[in-house]
């Protein structure tokens, strides 16, 4: 199946000069939404991990069935004031402004490998806060895992430190 040709583009979106890559035309479509999630699981295979961990909203779309199919928890991150205990934050930069996320402090335990999971490597900068995340709270960053990569942004060497796979590369 062709991933990349289902996916959808929409220019000028959230602002002008941004190409919105549209990941809902995969999801929809049950055959395809399932040969992502295995492609993925394949893709992390011989990777040792004790948790998944995904940013809303797409990263929760990918990162929960991705657990499931793999037998591992996953763990929510979320934009700053959405989560009802106590949080670890990190403020980031992205293609079209900033942001902060949080995780609960009891998500990543001590030594925990953590699998962190996205729709999306652009410019690296949601999944840099993810990563700084599970290791203030003492976890290691197995791997950084991605639906799709825009190789043009630069986010992959944002991120050389941790090792990454990408589904789709654009």
């Amino acid at each position: 199946m062709d991933l990349n040709a289902a996916l959808r583009h929409i220019p000028d979106f959230p602002k002008a000069g941004i190409d919105f890559i549209d990941i809902t035309t995969v999801l929809k479509d049950k055959d395809l939404f399932r040969e992502t999630i295995d492609q993925m699981a394949e893709l992390v295979r011989d990777v040792e991990y004790d948790l998944i961990i995904g940013s809303e909203s797409r990263g929760f779309i990918l990162g929960a069935p991705l657990a499931y199919a793999t037998g591992t928890g996953f763990a929510p991150v979320r934009k700053k004031g959405k989560l009802p205990y106590r949080t670890v934050s990190a403020t980031y930069s992205l293609e079209y402004g900033s942001d902060t996320l949080e995780m609960h402090i009891d998500a990543v335990q001590a030594g925990q490998k953590v699998l962190v999971v996205d729709d999306l490597l652009a410019t690296g900068g949601t999944a840099l806060a993810n990563c700084q995340m599970v290791e203030a709270l003492g976890g290691e960053v197995a791997k950084v895992l991605f639906f799709i990569e825009l190789t043009e942004l630069g986010g992959r060497e944002k991120l050389s430190r941790y090792p990454i796979e990408s589904l789709v590369k654009i």
